[in-house]
């Protein structure tokens, strides 16, 4: 009985190495990422350490760096049997911020989806909705604060509520933008075969209006962290934004910095864990 032969084996060509130079520039690219930021800083410190033994203001206006990192090991801790700020850690008004935060603006967030949605795909729904939006984004958190207080009283409804409509016109015009930018063509292919109305939403205009969605939440968690301290201007404590209203009504400048340091770090923590998750998510977005 004839076998067939079988083909010749042949070695698959290593794939070339990548060349010195180019692996050069990539090294030099990771190290000035991380020491640009690092040098700025350094280089504000010493900014500000000069400004303050310059004289120029009291150190209740300019405390220098040191004795704001005193203040923030004081509210950091239990010092001469006081806990903290107010009987809280900087930790736990932070907490506690965030958890106002994420209530809200979650609250807000989803809202404007749902509302962007609706908008970008029924136009009389858009058209009757848009001009309140517009009108609710540019207003100021503390135009509305004081009506939200006289209706909802001084516990956390009004603060939940203020963050939640802050946050919710930034997310729900960037969606109705997205949806009303999708390809008609990828719609009507979607139609031609036999996709139903809620089929096109699903498979057409949220993976389409997914990129610019992420986008506005990441505007949304901002404007929600800008009206922290907005929303914790009464009965704030403990939070952080509270923290820093109550330490500037006694000119306790090292805390206010403290605060909202450590709002200015939790927020550029939060928005590069969202920036992770928008390339996880939508990976293709600025490669087509």
């Amino acid at each position: 009985m004839s076998t067939i032969p079988s083909p010749p084996q042949t070695e698959l060509a290593p794939l070339p190495d990548e060349p010195p130079a180019r692996r050069r520039r990539r090294g030099t690219a990771r190290v000035r990422h991380v020491a640009l930021p690092f040098g700025s800083l350094l280089l504000f410190l010493l900014l500000w350490q000069l400004l303050a033994a310059s004289g120029t203001w009291s150190e209740t206006l300019v405390p220098p760096p040191a004795k704001v990192w005193s203040a923030f090991i004081d509210v950091s801790t239990t010092h001469d049997g006081v806990r903290g700020y107010n009987g809280t850690t900087l930790i736990e008004h932070l907490g506690i911020s965030l958890r106002r935060i994420a209530f809200g603006a979650g609250i807000g967030i989803a809202l404007g989806v749902v509302f962007g949605l609706v908008m970008g795909t029924v136009g009389w729904v858009r058209s009757l909705f848009e001009p309140w939006i517009t009108f609710l984004r540019t207003l100021p958190p503390l135009a509305y604060f004081s009506l939200l207080i006289i209706w909802l009283g001084i516990n956390e409804e009004p603060k939940i509520t203020l963050l939640a409509v802050a946050a919710f016109p930034p997310v729900a015009v960037s969606t109705t933008t997205a949806v009303t930018a999708v390809s008609q063509s990828l719609v009507e292919a979607a139609r031609a075969l036999g996709g139903s109305r809620w089929d096109v939403v699903k498979d057409v205009i949220v993976p389409s209006a997914l990129p610019e969605t992420l986008t506005g939440i990441r505007l949304a968690v901002g404007v929600a962290y800008s009206s922290l301290v907005a929303a914790e201007l009464v009965n704030g404590l403990p939070g952080i934004g509270g923290m820093v209203k109550d330490a500037a009504n006694y000119n306790n400048t090292p805390v206010v910095l403290v605060g909202i340091i450590a709002i200015g770090i939790s927020g550029l923590i939060i928005d590069g864990l969202l920036l992770r998750l928008e390339r996880a998510v939508v990976p293709w977005r600025g490669h087509v």
